[in-house]
């Protein structure tokens, strides 16, 4: 959940930036004992399942440690706009909090900002930090191959679907469908069928930022081939990779989802606040048939939400997104996740470290995980049957963890993510072909890149 395409969304984000910036206060220096702690405050104010986790941290924390006080400073933004407010706080230590909350697919890039503090120091003396998966530990390391962030968790994606409309439309309520083709052909059925609903829903364009990256466009690009390389980034060459016809594909089926009306009207798709309406409007309404998105939906209908939805594991069901032709492996999902990260210019850092330790004890880590639907990346909560058992779903995509791909996070990832948002866009709106906005996204991937791409 992305930077404004429009002059008046980037001025709104600027004045939001502003705002965000003075509710930082004089900066994290002002007090050795009060520790500033910034994260993502939910757009949807009755979704408050991170605010009532740090609450219940910072009463732990303050109880075991007399003396010192920990003040939480929410950013209530999409994530784009939330991106670009960390950003602007990280660049002085008048407004660098001393932890933050980073998104694994920018953290490479902020480590290259020099905006981060290595972790490797704290990380040895840490026993708990042997029970994290290596592939966590991967997605929060720096290319000096020191480690920058702590995840609280990983996630994956699928389709998620609604078992009324299906019946309505005459489909089966265990879909699974095994290409990209069945896909399109239950929208379809639903379209002509289940009139007044939104068949299938894929998040697009620059406003829904890295979700139309991820939930989106990579959903589909790493199902075009076999699985074993990544169709975005030649590790070999250590280039990036243009004129692919996986490219063009991806783009293909978001052209036919939106040309057909497949998908949600134009103007909906390209709201950044749509995936706050998909939770909490069209899925518990019964108002969307198909949505592709990720296992992390049910914090938004837990108790407590705002928009309780108990019922809804029994009115939607789940199936993996194949692959393009079905070849194998056969299924796709996309990872990703958040980090804890402590700020170079943070003023309390062994401090910051602290509170890290606290948040993830294996208790801490296994509420964490089950309040916000994540996926454990502790080897000890995996391996409980507690939390296993704790939330439908939860086994369905923690299985997609032994298939799921990451994405190549380096330093330029940012800007090819925005690169393949405006092709997106472009075929979206149907103002570009899918052969221009591919033409259009090999040249802002050599500048994005400084020209380290490979012709496929």
């Amino acid at each position: 959940m992305p930077v404004r395409p429009t002059a008046v969304l980037l001025t709104t984000a600027l004045t939001l930036t502003a705002a965000s910036l003075t509710a930082c206060g004089s900066g994290s220096g002002s007090d050795p004992d009060t520790l500033k702690v910034s994260f993502k405050q939910s757009t949807d104010n009755s979704v408050k399942v991170m605010d009532t986790f740090l609450a219940d941290i910072k009463k732990q924390f303050e109880k075991e440690n007399p003396g010192k006080k920990v003040e939480l400073v929410p950013i209530k933004a999409p994530d784009s706009e939330y991106y670009t407010k960390v950003q602007q706080m990280l660049r002085s230590p008048k407004t660098a909090p001393d932890l933050v909350y980073e998104d694994t697919f920018l953290i490479n890039s902020d480590i290259t900002s020099g905006y981060l503090r290595p972790l490797d120091p704290y990380l040895a003396k840490w026993k708990d930090w042997n029970q994290f998966i290596d592939t966590a530990k991967a997605a929060a390391k720096g290319e000096d191959g020191k480690t920058y962030g702590v995840p609280d968790g990983t996630d994956t994606r699928g389709l998620w679907f609604d078992k009324g409309i299906f019946e309505k439309a005459g489909l089966p309520t265990d879909w699974q469908p095994k290409n990209w083709d069945d896909v399109l052909e239950a929208a379809r059925t639903i379209k002509q069928k289940v009139p007044g609903v939104t068949p299938l829903n894929v998040y697009t364009g620059k406003p829904a930022g890295e979700a139309a990256t991820m939930q989106g466009f990579q959903m589909l690009l790493y199902g075009t081939n076999d699985g074993t390389t990544d169709p975005l980034y030649d590790e070999k060459s250590k280039k990036w990779i243009a004129g692919s016809q996986g490219f063009k594909d991806a783009l293909a089926f978001v052209e036919t989802v939106y040309k057909e009306k497949l998908g949600p009207d134009v103007s909906d798709a390209l709201d950044p606040n749509f995936g706050t309406r998909v939770r909490g409007e069209l899925l518990p309404q019964g108002k969307l048939g198909i949505n592709l998105d990720g296992s992390w939906l049910p914090q938004d209908w837990l108790e407590g939400s705002g928009h309780e939805w108990p019922e809804w594991s029994e009115k939607l069901g789940l199936a993996y997104m194949p692959t393009q032709h079905g070849q194998a492996p056969g299924k796709v999902s996309m990872s990703g996740g958040w980090t804890w990260a402590i700020p170079a210019k943070a003023a309390n850092p062994d401090l910051a470290f602290k509170f890290i330790e606290t948040m993830q004890t294996k208790a801490n880590a296994q509420k964490w995980y089950i309040a916000n639907s994540g996926i454990a990346v502790r080897k000890d909560v995996a391996a409980d049957p507690a939390y296993v058992q704790a939330q439908p779903g939860i086994k369905f995509f923690t299985d997609l963890v032994a298939t799921t791909h990451y994405r190549p996070a380096y330093p330029a990832y940012p800007k090819v993510s925005t690169a393949i948002q405006e092709a997106m866009e472009g075929v979206t709106t149907g103002d570009v072909s899918v052969e221009d906005a591919a033409k259009a996204y090999d040249e802002e991937l050599k500048s994005a890149t400084d020209n380290q791409v490979i012709e496929k």
